[in-house]
C-alpha cells in the first residue's frame, strides 16, 4: 500500500464527462489499496473568466475580493470530483483551502504556503476516504482566502504531498511526460523514464512547460518524488512504466541518487520572445551593475541572459542582457531614466531572439558538452549571440528564425532522437 496524491489540471477536469474519466483513475488507485488524496484546478478557462469579471467590475479592485472570486473556480471542481467519486461508491469530501487548513502569506494574489496542518486529510486517508483539495489556494493570517499565482494547484499539489508524507506526487496532465524536447518541433523526441529535481527545474525555467517552477522547487526542498503522466490514458489499461515492465506510466522525477545511468545531456529547450539590450561604453567603476539592474528591478523586469566585456584599457565596459520581448520598451526607458547613474554611452537593442538550452546532469563530470553545442551550431550555420552556461546548462541566443532547426540538430547531435522512430 502506498500513500499518493493525485493533481489533475484544467483540461482534464474540463468538462464532468473529463471529471468522471479521471474519477477512474483515482478509483483504481483506491482499489489496489493505495491511501489517495485529490488537488484539483479549475476548469479549463475558468480562472480566465473569473479574473475577466473582476477587470469587468473594476480595474482597481481590492486584491483579497479577487481572490475570493477567483478562488471559486476550483471549488466548484473540488466539489464535483467528491459527487463523482461518492457515485462511484468511493467515501469522499471536498475541502477548500481553509478547510485544510493550508496556511500561507497575506500577499493576495501571490501567496506563498507557510505551513499545511495534516491531522485532517491523515485521518480522511487512514480511514479510507479520499479528500478532494482546491488548488491554487490557502488561507491568510488574517482568516481570508488567497491565491497563489501561476502554478498554484501544482505548488499545491506538492505542499499536500510533504505534508502527508506521500511516497509519490502524480501530476495529471494532457501529456504523458516529460519529453527530451517538444515532440512538435522533434518527431524523434524521447519520453524520459526519470530526470532529476535539478535537470527539471532548469527545463521549467528555461521553456518547458510541463510543471510549474514553484512546484519543482518545492517538490526538491522536500523531497516529494513526482510522476508526470496523461490523464487521457485508459484508467482500465495495464500500468506500464516507460521501460516496458508493469510499473507507474509517465516520468519520474526525483532526485539525482536515483538515476543510476545518468545522461550526458537530458533535454533541449526553446524559449521565444527574448529581447537583448546592449549598453556600450559604461563607465567601469563599482556599483555600476547594481545601477543597472536595479532600476530593471525597480519596474519588475526579469532579466535572463547577462554578458560583461571589459575594454582594453580597463576604463569601460560593454554590458548585454536579455528580457522579454514584452518588456523591451519598459526596459529601454528603465535604463534611460537611470542615465545619470549608469553613465554608458549610448544603448542598442533588438527584439525576436530565441535561447537554446541543453541541459544535463551529467554535464558536471563531462568535458566537451558546450564545444559539441556550438560546433553543431557553426555546422548549420546558425550565428550565436550571447552565451551563458551554468553547471548542468548551456544556453545561447540566436534568430528566432533558426530556433527550430537548432533545436533539431542539437537533438541529432547529443543522440537523444528516439531510435525506432
Amino acid at each position: 500500500m502506498a500513500r499518493i496524491v493525485v493533481k489533475f489540471g484544467g483540461t482534464s477536469v474540463a468538462t464532468v464527462e473529463r471529471i468522471r474519466h479521471a474519477a477512474r483513475h483515482i478509483k483504481r488507485e483506491v482499489d489496489a489499496g493505495n491511501e489517495v488524496a485529490v488537488v484539483v484546478s479549475a476548469m479549463s478557462g475558468k480562472t480566465n473568466e473569473l479574473v475577466g469579471w473582476v477587470n469587468e467590475a473594476s480595474k482597481f479592485h481590492d486584491a483579497r475580493e479577487y481572490d475570493a472570486v477567483v478562488a471559486s473556480g476550483e471549488q466548484v471542481t473540488a466539489g464535483l470530483m467528491a459527487i463523482v467519486l461518492a457515485d462511484m461508491g468511493i467515501e469522499s469530501r471536498s475541502f477548500a483551502g481553509w478547510q485544510v487548513p493550508i496556511r500561507t502569506d497575506d500577499a493576495h494574489g501571490a501567496a506563498r504556503i507557510a505551513e499545511i496542518d495534516p491531522s485532517e486529510l491523515d485521518k480522511r486517508m487512514k480511514s479510507g476516504w479520499v479528500p478532494v483539495i482546491t488548488g491554487f489556494q490557502g488561507v491568510a493570517p488574517s482568516g481570508r482566502v488567497t491565491t497563489l499565482g501561476r502554478g498554484g494547484s501544482d505548488t499545491s499539489a506538492v505542499a499536500v504531498a510533504a505534508a502527508v508524507g506521500a511516497d509519490r506526487c502524480d501530476i495529471y496532465t494532457d501529456v504523458d511526460g516529460v519529453y527530451t524536447t517538444d515532440p512538435r518541433i522533434v518527431s524523434r523526441a524521447r519520453r524520459l523514464s526519470k530526470i532529476a529535481f535539478e535537470e527539471m527545474l532548469e527545463m521549467a525555467s528555461l521553456g518547458a512547460k510541463v510543471l510549474m517552477i514553484r512546484s519543482v522547487e518545492m517538490a526538491m526542498a522536500h523531497k516529494v518524488r513526482l510522476v508526470v503522466r496523461s490523464s487521457f490514458e485508459d484508467p482500465d489499461a495495464p500500468q506500464i512504466g516507460p521501460d516496458g515492465l508493469p510499473g507507474v506510466p509517465g516520468t519520474l522525477v526525483c532526485d539525482e541518487d536515483e538515476i543510476m545511468e545518468k545522461q550526458i545531456v537530458s533535454g533541449i529547450t526553446l524559449a521565444r520572445g527574448e529581447a537583448k539590450i546592449t549598453l556600450r561604453g559604461v563607465k567601469d567603476k563599482p556599483g555600476v551593475a547594481a545601477a543597472v539592474f536595479g532600476a530593471l528591478a525597480d519596474q519588475s523586469i526579469v532579466v535572463d541572459m547577462i554578458v560583461q566585456n571589459i575594454a582594453d584599457d580597463g576604463a569601460s565596459t560593454d554590458i548585454t542582457f536579455t528580457v522579454p520581448d514584452s518588456e523591451y520598451d519598459k526596459a529601454v526607458n528603465a535604463i534611460e531614466g537611470a542615465r545619470s547613474a549608469v553613465d554608458f554611452r549610448h544603448l542598442t537593442g533588438s527584439r525576436g531572439g530565441a535561447k537554446i538550452s541543453v541541459v544535463g546532469v551529467g554535464m558536471r563530470s563531462h568535458a566537451g558538452v558546450a564545444s559539441t553545442m556550438f560546433r553543431a551550431m557553426a555546422d548549420r550555420g546558425i550565428n550565436i549571440q550571447l552565451i551563458t552556461t551554468s553547471e548542468i546548462k548551456t544556453s545561447v541566443l540566436i534568430d528566432d528564425e533558426y530556433a527550430e532547426l537548432a533545436v533539431r540538430t542539437l537533438h541529432t547531435y547529443y543522440g537523444l532522437d528516439m531510435k525506432d522512430a
